[in-house]
């Protein structure tokens, strides 16, 4: 049991995703539970289904999850929140001090590549447990025709030879890797508006997901798309596409997505990093 005289333990989410946002549910005493099923508004990032909820590590905690600021209207976590950047693993370290952070979980989106090398290395200096909760990526099935790149750069040098109407969901931050491409014609779905540099030849489609198959399946008919580009984000809610364009017999070009940092433990749902935070406070209350 906590020391009643201690005061709460404090956990910082790095969010932006809808695991962050059911851990923090989860964390938060008498905080609504996040369904599954509602992606959220950044850079393709949807839920995984949880089975059973999972009850907290603590009958009282502190709970802040960090949020980037990139989307106009975020949906706000449970907790306390925090928006903007650290200034950098130095500033992120500095402020897990003077916060006296107990546990920071990076629940970011799988290609929050530079947030998560700053994470390792801030745990690092301010001596503070860290744990990466990623869910499981996509396996290409029978009658997938996949395109497997490493990179942005990579998946626009696959195009020429591939198709030449584009539906690009890499996200509106990643189009300048594709703004060199003047003669494919690339549909490009976003919550809010992209800016400059993109591709010149190109169509905007303002929606938030969920989308199901049908409507994936009418989208590619309507607009005749013979190539999609996509992140291996691994979320459920987006696999429609990706099973829209396999029954079209269109390829795909798959970004994989960056690994987690060395030595950075890995959770795969909210429910796991849970199980984490009670083995971690279990640790700290036996030394």
């Amino acid at each position: 049991m906590p020391d009643a005289a201690r005061p709460p333990r404090h956990v910082l989410i790095l969010g932006g995703t809808t695991e962050a946002r059911r851990l923090a549910a989860t964390l938060v005493p008498g905080a609504a539970p996040v369904p599954a099923g509602v992606p959220e508004p950044a850079e393709g990032a949807e839920p995984v289904p949880s089975p059973e909820p999972v009850p907290s590590p603590e009958p009282a905690l502190r709970v802040t999850t960090s949020l980037a600021g990139r989307v106009a209207a975020p949906r706000l976590p449970a907790g306390e929140v925090r928006i903007g950047g650290f200034g950098g693993p130095e500033g992120l370290a500095r402020w897990l001090r003077e916060h006296a952070v107990d546990a920071l979980i990076d629940a970011t989106h799988p290609f929050a590549d530079t947030i998560s090398h700053h994470a390792a290395l801030a745990a690092a200096t301010a001596h503070v447990p860290l744990l990466a909760v990623r869910r499981p990526g996509w396996v290409p099935g029978p009658g997938d025709d996949w395109h497997q790149v490493t990179s942005l750069d990579e998946a626009a040098a696959a195009l020429p030879a591939l198709g030449s109407r584009i539906f690009l969901t890499t996200g509106r931050m990643g189009l300048a890797h594709f703004a060199h491409l003047t003669d494919p014609w690339f549909l490009v779905r976003s919550v809010d508006a992209p800016e400059p540099p993109h591709p010149p030849r190109m169509t905007t489609l303002l929606d938030r997901g969920p989308f199901t198959l049908d409507g994936e399946r009418q989208l590619l008919r309507d607009h005749r798309i013979d190539v999609l580009v996509t992140k291996d984000s691994g979320a459920a809610a987006t696999a429609a596409k990706l099973t829209a364009a396999r029954e079209a017999g269109i390829p795909v070009v798959v970004v994989r997505r960056p690994p987690v940092p060395d030595g950075v433990p890995v959770a795969a749902d909210p429910d796991a990093a849970v199980n984490w935070l009670r083995e971690v406070f279990s640790e700290a209350d036996s030394r």
